[in-house]
């Protein structure tokens, strides 16, 4: 007999990191993957923020803790790996939640393509892409590969990956090579170690965040800008999404529900990447 659908999404007695999960975003994740049964280990670059999300957690009746990591030292991640491991037993989901763009690779009237710092186009680059995805891949991935039942992988990519946007020229590119190396490290994984270990990501559409706020919003006024009123005009559903809005998703490429996916890119994203504008 199949499986029945409350139970194919249940994700009780699995261990889940997710890095970035002090963020808006992240932590709607890690609070998503505990409604779910798992437990959430919370890696951020700032262990109160990290914390903080737990603490709603455990409070709301779930099992979660925060740890410290930097997606620019490798050393953190390793000793974060470690401590959730001996704290957990073992990772059996790895939310790859970190990235973000920066005013100093952001195309302006103040500042052309010509003039933007190779220091923050590679920082965002290494956000997204190095830091954020490959280098948390590699050290947590490597504790995964003798699960039993395997793990699964879910990388953070955009909707920059399908269409790039104007001004954004590094984290467009930097987007469109996690969706590449979510497809290359899923085959990957399946041929060489295990095909129980499944990788995917999820592009989200627009979400307003700290980092995307300066372009989509009037610092002054709050008003959406040009570009913000243009966005809202090409998503069908006429908004921005919501942090909750990743959760449905995200709970079913962890789970059982999605046991035969791998290698896939699921927008979220309110119908933009299917409007042609017209």
């Amino acid at each position: 007999m199949s499986a029945q659908p409350t139970t194919m999404f249940d994700l009780t007695g699995k261990t889940a990191v997710v890095t970035g999960g002090g963020g808006v975003l992240g932590g709607s994740i890690a609070e998503g993957l505990a409604s779910a049964g798992a437990t959430v280990a919370i890696a951020d670059v700032r262990l109160d923020m990290a914390q903080a999300v737990a603490d709603k957690i455990i409070a709301a009746g779930g099992k979660a803790k925060g740890y410290a990591l930097d997606v620019f030292d490798r050393a953190t991640i390793e000793a974060c790996n470690t401590a959730i491991c001996a704290d957990f037993c073992q990772v059996d989901i790895l939310i790859n939640g970190v990235g973000g763009n920066m005013g100093g690779a952001t195309t302006s009237p103040d500042q052309s393509f010509f003039d933007l710092p190779q220091d923050a186009m590679l920082k965002v680059i290494d956000l997204n892409l190095v830091g954020g995805v490959v280098l948390p891949s590699q050290v947590f991935i490597k504790s995964m590969i003798n699960n039993e039942d395997g793990g699964v992988i879910i990388n953070i990519s955009s909707m920059n990956a399908f269409r790039p946007l104007t001004r954004i020229p590094g984290y467009s590119a930097a987007k469109a090579a996690v969706s590449n190396f979510t497809q290359w490290l899923a085959v990957h994984l399946a041929q060489e170690y295990s095909p129980k270990l499944r990788v995917n990501a999820v592009a989200p559409g627009f979400f307003l965040t700290e980092q995307n706020r300066f372009l989509l919003t009037d610092k002054e006024t709050g008003e959406p800008t040009p570009r913000g009123e243009t966005i809202i005009g090409h998503t069908p559903q006429g908004r921005y999404g919501s942090p909750e809005d990743l959760i449905g998703t995200t709970i079913w490429l962890a789970s059982d529900a999605s046991k035969f996916v791998t290698g896939i890119v699921v927008p979220v994203d309110g119908g933009f990447s299917a409007f042609s504008g017209v």
